[in-house]
């Protein structure tokens, strides 16, 4: 996957593609595997990196929504959790199943959740993973040694689906590419092409050389999450707003706050939020909030009263009260919620995608959530299908493999989650500078996955290696500021960055890092 090759692709272009794609989160990513697949021609612009917003911040789960079943939402629980069944299938290096325990402090939520679960269960059928169970009060413990056991009486244990989310956004755009597609990180769309009222393509610009493209296409579709309605309004500025944002944070802790290989999930907290503690990657992220916002960020922070929230309630059921020195990273992310008349709360708000086609031709896929990606993909090509005039092809993506997913390595290893592309990792460390040393001491990541970041991955920036391609940012992000002098030196010799480039780009990740840090 190389940025300059799939520049010169775009160039080369004399008529129209098929269907461009605005937006590099799971949803654009999704939808250009899909239309790729099918042998359509695509092209993806994404005004900063692939899974740079909403699509690398969240909970790192693949789940049905033990929630939405409580919902009454039986249709959305039974989509996605065939989705789910579907993605530890295809993407078996990335997806995995993980224990989550359902602590009991009174009497009757045993039972009360045990049945619950016993048809969250039934609901997945042959794609389901293993089975719920009753625990007692001793194998709770025995599970999660610090968990709080005062008044704890039992419990319920089920499964679901844990990813690496950022990681999946860049090996799906890697499946794209590998099937014709064109993917451009940092290219900025900049405006929308028409003839008679009728939208004929993207105008965009290299975020990087500042040069201009005007490219043409049968289908648009505007996949850029919480900034739907601002793509809404190049085509029409008197269009109304249809996304409330809604911010959820997490806080990632050390390892020893939540040893084993469970996860815990408090289905209702004081203000009826569900609280997840889910080890992931030798770290704990603690998550997550459900606050409304009133403007959309590429960068959203943590508020203060989000940040006491996840304090306290990690103390109710930690043995260990965590202190801001022990927070290794905290992050904050967008659901692009649709906007419903007359709703006080983004908590009662879709979690369903909607698509809308405006009268210029205009497709707008929003909503939903990375677990159904490839569904949400699946529907919005139909409509590019139908709205470009392209002629029906079958959607292949419910066997397609996703790219990597052909070797898998052992879970203890540090490359798993490159799955196939991990003895290219290796092979490249013993004939690059430093190959085998890691970044920072504290951190898993070398200079060999650098490198290769760089060359097969598209990584442009700081940011795009330590908060993506690797997820450093959310491992550590002290040490991750730490690391940035050496990482920019890396990527300043394989990418031709001068000194003075250099050193405005190791600033500018180390003031982004700097948010990321839980001062005490």
């Amino acid at each position: 996957m190389n940025r300059e090759r799939l520049f010169s692709q775009l160039t080369a272009q004399s008529g129209p593609f098929d269907v461009v794609i605005i937006g590099g989160g799971a949803t654009g990513l999704g939808a250009a595997v899909d239309a790729a697949s099918r042998g359509h021609s695509v092209v993806l612009v994404e005004q900063s990196d692939f899974a740079k917003g909403t699509s690398s911040r969240s909970t790192k789960l693949v789940h049905g929504g033990v929630r939405y079943l409580k919902q009454g939402n039986v249709s959305l629980v039974l989509e996605a959790l065939r989705e789910r069944g579907l993605l530890v299938r295809n993407a078996p290096h990335l997806v995995h199943s993980l224990a989550f325990v359902i602590p009991s402090y009174h009497w009757w939520e045993g039972p009360f959740y045990g049945i619950g679960l016993k048809m969250y269960d039934a609901l997945a059928g042959q794609l389901g993973l293993e089975p719920s169970r009753w625990l007692t009060r001793q194998e709770i413990i025995e599970q999660l040694p610090t968990l709080e056991t005062e008044g704890l009486d039992g419990g319920v244990v089920y499964h679901d689906g844990q990813f690496d989310d950022a990681r999946l956004a860049i090996h799906l755009a890697r499946t794209a590419v590998n099937h014709g597609a064109i993917m451009l990180n940092h290219a900025r769309c900049t405006g929308l092409m028409k003839e008679k009222g009728h939208i004929i393509g993207v105008k965009a610009e290299c975020v990087e050389s500042g040069a201009q493209h005007e490219i043409r296409a049968r289908a648009v579709i505007n996949a850029t999450g919480v900034f739907v309605d601002e793509v809404r309004r190049l085509d029409d500025p008197k269009t109304e707003k249809i996304v409330a944002p809604s911010q959820g944070m997490h806080l990632v802790l050390p390892r020893e706050f939540l040893p084993g290989n469970s996860a815990i999930m408090i289905p209702k907290t004081d203000d009826g939020r569900v609280l997840f503690a889910v080890p992931w990657h030798g770290r704990v992220v603690v998550g997550t909030t459900d606050t409304p916002v009133g403007h959309a960020s590429l960068e959203p922070r943590p508020q203060a009263d989000e940040i006491e929230f996840l304090m306290t309630h990690a103390a109710r059921y930690l043995t260990r009260d965590p202190r801001p020195g022990d927070v290794l990273s905290m992050f904050a992310g967008l659901r692009p919620l649709v906007a419903v008349k007359g709703a006080d709360s983004t908590a009662v708000l879709s979690r369903d995608h909607t698509i809308l086609v405006s009268e210029s031709g205009l497709i707008t896929i929003t909503g939903g959530k990375w677990t159904t990606y490839r569904r949400m993909a699946e529907d919005v090509i139909d409509h590019a299908e139908l709205v470009g005039g392209l002629g029906v092809r079958r959607c292949v993506t419910h066997d397609l493999k996703i790219h990597g997913s052909a070797t898998v390595a052992g879970p203890g290893d540090p490359l798993a989650v490159y799955g196939s592309d991990a003895a290219e990792i290796r092979a490249l460390a013993s004939t690059v500078p430093d190959g085998h040393e890691k970044v920072h001491p504290r951190l898993d990541v070398t200079c060999a996955e650098v490198v290769f970041h760089a060359r097969h991955e598209m990584a442009r920036t700081i940011g795009d290696v330590l908060a993506r391609r690797s997820r450093s940012l959310l491992f550590d992000a002290q040490a991750s500021m730490s690391a940035a002098p050496r990482v920019g030196g890396i990527l300043a010799a394989e990418l031709g960055w001068s000194t003075e480039k250099t050193a405005h780009e190791v600033d500018r990740f180390q003031k982004l890092a700097a948010g990321y840090i839980l001062e005490g």
